[in-house]
């Protein structure tokens, strides 16, 4: 096994800064990247903002985020990162992209860097196939927000050796998660029964059914969800919910998994939910309204 000293992240979005997050903490060194310096201090300005959150509600002390915040290092190129002991991939949910970044990669690596997605949902196997090194390769999917919620699904493409997925989840047990191993199909185990539940939720509405706010009462305090799942795919990010049910369409061949067309138009309007301020509900003023 690997010993992993080192963590780089690619992605300085909600996804790859709460990694960050979670590693600094764990007492690893992490390298963060993305395409711009703006994008980086940005992510790293969103890390700060949410150990001070942690350190007012107790949850750390203002030595540990200062610890913490000294070993995130900037990284505006992938050969700053390559080195690392571990990369994980935490750019957009996009099959295309995330291959590119991967092929970029390459001769940036130390020879027994271990390759990780964050993917939420596509296949491990075809990810690992455009790398030198797929027996190296493996899928570690965090849920958001990262330093708040417990779990993170392992992955293994066809490819992934034994040594690659031990590793991996020791890694994440030392960040303080619990793990659950997935196999390598369409969406994995949380969004393969979580995202079909969202879509079905847009249904609902778009045939009339129910209100968005009828329909996150009801699931709220009929089902005790936390959070209605029209709330939740605003949070989650619309586009991405979209995302992933074509995965899941297309992967699968089931039209139980065909993307409401409601979904696809309040995708195609740029109202993606909170990180646009419209989605199923408008953030824009004190509180969110629904906008349907």
């Amino acid at each position: 096994m690997v010993e992993i000293k080192s963590v780089g992240i690619i992605g300085a979005g909600q996804m790859g800064t709460g990694i960050a997050h979670v590693a600094a903490l764990a007492g690893y060194d992490v390298t963060l990247n993305d395409l711009t310096r703006e994008k980086i201090d940005a992510g790293l300005a969103i890390v700060e903002h949410n150990m001070q959150r942690q350190v007012g509600r107790g949850m750390i002390t203002e030595e540990q985020m200062k610890e913490g915040l000294a070993r995130i290092r900037p990284a505006q190129f992938l050969e700053q990162i390559g080195p690392s002991d571990i990369v994980i991939e935490a750019a957009t949910e996009d099959e295309e992209t995330k291959k590119t970044i991967f092929r970029a990669l390459h001769g940036h690596l130390g020879p027994d860097t271990l390759l990780a997605s964050n993917t939420s949902s596509i296949s491990i196997t075809r990810l690992a196939s455009v790398t030198d090194r797929p027996e190296h390769f493996i899928g570690l999917h965090f849920m958001n927000p990262v330093p708040m919620m417990k779990l993170v699904e392992v992955i293994r493409g066809i490819a992934t050796d034994a040594g690659t997925y031990d590793t991996a989840v020791s890694f994440a047990k030392s960040l303080g998660k619990t793990t659950t191993n997935a196999e390598d199909f369409p969406a994995f185990i949380v969004n393969r029964v979580l995202v079909p539940m969202i879509n079905e939720a847009i249904y609902t509405l778009y045939e009339g059914v129910g209100t968005v706010d009828a329909i996150d009462t009801a699931m709220r305090l009929g089902a005790n969800h936390p959070m209605g799942p029209l709330e939740l795919g605003d949070f989650i990010g619309l586009d991405t919910v979209l995302n992933i049910m074509n995965v899941l369409y297309e992967g699968l061949a089931d039209s139980k998994y065909r993307p409401c067309p409601l979904l696809v138009k309040y995708v195609e309007a740029g109202w993606l939910g909170r990180k646009t301020e419209r989605g199923f509900y408008d953030y824009r003023g004190e509180t969110p309204i629904p906008t349907r």
